[in-house]
């Protein structure tokens, strides 16, 4: 993972806040987690718009 040292103005608490909820010791791993969560749910609507229509989910016991 390529990684740089930058400065950035961040609200501590919320970044306290969701390195509780993720599960992380760190400010920076979570936001590491935050902003891979959101590469990947973007990716995720971009396929599913892709794809509107084509796709059929088979749930538990259907």
């Amino acid at each position: 993972m390529a990684t740089a040292m930058t400065s950035i103005r961040l609200d501590t608490h919320l970044a306290d806040e969701a390195a509780q909820i993720l599960g992380v010791k760190s400010r920076t791993e979570a936001v590491h987690v935050a902003l891979r969560e959101i590469v990947a749910l973007k990716k995720f609507k971009n396929l599913m718009s892709k794809h509107a229509g084509k796709l059929t989910f088979e749930g538990l016991g259907e």
